[in-house]
């Protein structure tokens, strides 16, 4: 190419050094190719030289990559969608080039979908990255075989299997075993070796429970032909019950006086899995600021093993352990009182723990339930947090 093309060649020693990272060309995939021409020469790739310019530098990069017998990518560099996104990015600035990059991504098939197993993270550690790489790379083998793909088949199957480059391996559980650690490593000294026994334990998943409290009073909703009497919860386990089923869940609905199921709660009560994964998932639920997360979090490590605490040790415990975090003013008993009654309240509520005013204290379910909150909350995905 220096060659017969040198005014081009110079260019396209630049975008291939980008488009590599200094690895060799056989190991680039349709997703980075896509990726550079679509996102990191726009944004990242400059200033050019006087003369030079981003639809310029992808033609550069085609006829090297032909040059190397990679047709179908030489082909994605003076593609229409290229030159359309390319131009999106210089007349309407980067968020429209950034949504044109992302439309055009779905479409060529090769983006790893979200799978029951896992959501992938807008911000990835390197076996994510590793696992997100492979399974693209699976799904354009598919498609360029001309195979009828299930994407979120093929996907599941490949994040799931042992591979023999993994040593035997699954590609799941590497990437939850990087988010388990990833979640230990939280901030403060104390938050962290609080954490530190649960790597091990929450890397299995935690079988689901009976939730009997809450299975009874749907099912009385339900047997009520549709409505059930408020006056049927009359105490105050009973009473937070039913907000937590009408509000927190939306399993119930209110009418006039009356209360009814709604079309969740009827699947909630058909599916016990269901209403296990729901519940749990409310143990963790953001609340209006990720501190409130944190103190809750932190009480349920706190109680996860069945331990007998005070309402009092236990808020103590949890201010101490939040504190550390570098939550700004410091951390005091008021600040964390609210988010820890009230998880104490949901739990005795749903039957999960026992509590008065002396003492809390996780039942064996509760105990699991614990255990699952944490789990997820520890293997979600990594977001962008927004300034908005």
């Amino acid at each position: 190419m220096e060659r017969s093309q040198p005014d081009l060649a110079e260019e396209a020693r630049t975008a291939v050094e980008w488009l590599t990272g200094g690895e060799p060309l056989e190991t680039v995939t349709q997703l980075d190719v896509c990726e550079f021409l679509w996102y990191t020469l726009p944004i990242k790739v400059g200033p050019l030289k006087p003369g030079g310019d981003h639809e310029r530098l992808a033609r550069s990069l085609g006829q090297l990559l032909r040059l190397g017998g990679l047709e179908r990518y030489a082909d994605l560099c003076t593609s229409p969608t290229t030159i359309k996104i390319l131009r999106t990015y210089e007349r309407e600035g980067e968020d429209s080039g950034a949504s044109a990059y992302q439309q055009a991504l779905e479409a060529t098939g090769v983006l790893p979908p979200d799978v029951p197993e896992l959501q992938w993270s807008m911000i990835m550690g390197p076996e994510e990255l590793g696992a997100h790489l492979a399974c693209s790379a699976a799904l354009e083998l598919a498609i360029v075989a001309r195979a009828n793909v299930d994407r979120t088949a093929l996907t599941r199957r490949w994040l799931t299997e042992p591979r023999a480059e993994l040593g035997g391996d699954s590609w799941l559980n590497r990437v939850h075993g990087e988010r388990l650690n990833r979640w230990v490593l939280g901030r403060g000294p104390a938050r962290r070796e609080l954490a530190q026994p649960f790597e091990v334990r929450l890397h299995a998943p935690v079988t689901p429970q009976p939730l009997p409290a809450l299975h009874r009073l749907l099912s009385l909703a339900a047997a009520s032909e549709g409505s059930l009497p408020l006056r049927l919860a009359p105490s105050p386990e009973a009473l937070r019950l039913r907000e937590l089923a009408e509000r927190e869940l939306g399993a119930i609905s209110r009418d006039g006086a009356k209360l009814i199921i709604t079309d969740y709660g009827k699947r909630l009560l058909k599916s016990p899995k269901t209403m296990w994964k729901a519940v749990t998932k409310l143990l963790l639920a953001r609340g209006e600021h990720e501190f409130e997360v944190s103190a809750r979090e932190a009480a349920l490590m706190l109680l996860a093993d069945g331990t007998l605490m005070s309402p009092a040790e236990l808020r103590e415990r949890v201010a101490e352990v939040v504190g550390g975090e570098g939550w700004h003013p410091a951390t005091s008993l008021e600040d964390v009182s609210a988010p820890v009654t009230d998880l104490v309240a949901q739990l005795t509520a749903l039957e999960l723990a026992y509590s008065d005013e002396l003492a809390v204290r996780m039942r064996r379910p509760g105990q699991l339930a614990a255990l699952a909150a944490l789990r997820a909350h520890a293997l979600r995905p990594r977001k962008y947090v927004s300034s908005g």
